[in-house]
Order: structure tokens, then C-alpha cells, then sequence
């Protein structure tokens, strides 16, 4: 079943995503991925491993999955963010 936070996070991304450049789209995607990914990781970290949320400990995770994901491919994600 899907939560009520799911069905606003992709109501929100659709509405985004329309809004954006066709261009751009690719690569906004792929930065709500990443940006997804690296909070669900950090969130991971502070419950299994009592971690305490840091934003700069985000950013810097984000700045180096960023840039692997760019080595990987993902060129669109480089020219937006």
C-alpha cells in the first residue's frame, strides 16, 4: 500500500518534471534519484548505526555519489548539477 508521504513525493516530482526543460528532464531525474538515494542512506546510517543527522556529512555524500554517477554515465546529471 502506498503511504500518503509516497503518493506526495511522486505527485510532486510529476508536476516537477513537467516543468522542467525536455532538455533538462533526464538529468532532473536523475538528480531527485541521487538526492533520494542519499538521504535514504544517511537516514540508514543514523538508525542502524546511531549516527546523528549531519547536513555537511549529505552534502559531501551527495557531491561524491554525484560524481560517480557521472564517471558511470549519467552526463545529463553533470550538466545540472
Amino acid at each position: 500500500m502506498t503511504s500518503h508521504r509516497e503518493k506526495v513525493f511522486a505527485d510532486w516530482w510529476g508536476r516537477a518534471h513537467k516543468q522542467v526543460r525536455k532538455e533538462d528532464r533526464k538529468g532532473f531525474n536523475s538528480l531527485v534519484i541521487l538526492s533520494s538515494w542519499t538521504l535514504w542512506k544517511h537516514h540508514n546510517t543514523g538508525v542502524f548505526d546511531r549516527v546523528q543527522p549531519c547536513i555537511n556529512t549529505i552534502i559531501r555524500e551527495f557531491e561524491n555519489e554525484k560524481h560517480l554517477w557521472v564517471l558511470a554515465g549519467a552526463r545529463s546529471l553533470g550538466a545540472l548539477a
